[in-house]
């Protein structure tokens, strides 16, 4: 990735009293021409545009006030699409977070194993924002792990005398396009195997997003400790990650698919429509160590 002079004048005001100045390439019309030969505007006179004589008329008043009103209604016509394919309330809901929820879903994230309760809490037919729910999926982590992401990128890579604005760009970019290309599959996925649920690309961005977190430990622990150490991290965090996704995703459904694998539930959902859902599960909690490693190994050498 590549990131993206001039010259002065011959002289000054008073230098150049001297000799006269040149005539203009142009005449310039927008104040009549003077008596002075040549057509050329006498020295000293007012050819500005008059900005009083505009607004006292009455056919620029209209034009301002029809351009205004045009500029309003563009204005209301951008938000209505903004919120027709972005809905602000539900990102707000994914932001709703405080400190002590990021460090027990922190926590939750790396040590999945002891938690308990899996189940998203509902108020009214309405989950609960984050900070109230730690089983609830938020995009603050992973926009957060993101930037640090690329940000101990580019530590490791000046450790290892490898940095550049390219390489540091490329590694951003593929982070990035691999997480976007993975919500675009699941949500392929989703639509074949005719998933009936509240989720919406939000969620698959979040669950998808929480991966940049075992990337983070990945690449510390291969800086302090190597190779090895990398290894034994990428492993654990890979683990976590794919647990934790089983556990916790509220889009497959994947407690209930296991107890009613074998036959119609109680909803009526075929048994092979069962199968496909439970499968896409298994193949995006599968999918989470491979991109870790690939994210990852060029860092650690």
């Amino acid at each position: 990735m590549a990131y993206h002079s001039g010259y002065g004048a011959h002289g000054s005001k008073h230098r150049a009293r001297a000799a006269p100045d040149p005539p203009p390439l142009f005449d310039d019309t927008s104040g009549g021409y003077s008596s002075q030969p040549g057509g050329y505007p006498a020295p000293g006179a007012d050819v500005a545009f008059n900005v009083n004589h505009l607004i006292g008329d009455p056919m620029a008043n209209m034009a301002m006030t029809y351009g205004s009103s045009i500029a309003f209604h563009g204005k209301d016509m951008v938000h209505k699409e903004l919120h027709r394919f972005v809905s602000v309330n539900k990102l707000k809901y994914f932001f709703a977070v405080d400190t002590a929820y990021v460090a027990k879903k922190l926590g939750l994230l790396v040590f999945p194993y002891t938690h308990q309760n899996w189940e998203v809490q509902y108020s009214r037919d309405v989950p609960l924002p984050p900070r109230q729910d730690l089983n609830a999926p938020d995009l603050y982590i992973p926009t957060m792990a993101f930037i640090t992401y690329v940000l101990l990128a580019g530590m490791a890579l000046g450790i290892q005398k490898r940095f550049s604005p390219e390489v540091l760009g490329l590694c951003a970019s593929t982070a990035l396009v691999w997480v976007v290309m993975e919500v675009l599959a699941l949500l392929l996925g989703v639509y074949l195997a005719t998933v009936r649920s509240d989720l919406s690309t939000f969620h698959l961005l979040a669950y998808s997003g929480y991966k940049y977190v075992g990337m983070i430990l990945s690449v510390l622990t291969g800086l302090l400790f190597g190779s090895d150490g990398y290894y034994v991290a990428l492993a654990w965090t890979s683990s976590a990650l794919m647990y934790f996704i089983l556990q916790l995703s509220p889009l497959f459904q994947v407690r209930s698919l296991r107890t009613a694998a074998l036959g119609p539930d109680s909803m009526g959902v075929p048994a092979p429509r069962q199968h496909l859902q439970l499968y896409l599960t298994l193949g995006a909690a599968a999918f989470q160590p491979l991109m870790i490693y690939w994210l990852t190994f060029h860092l650690v050498r």
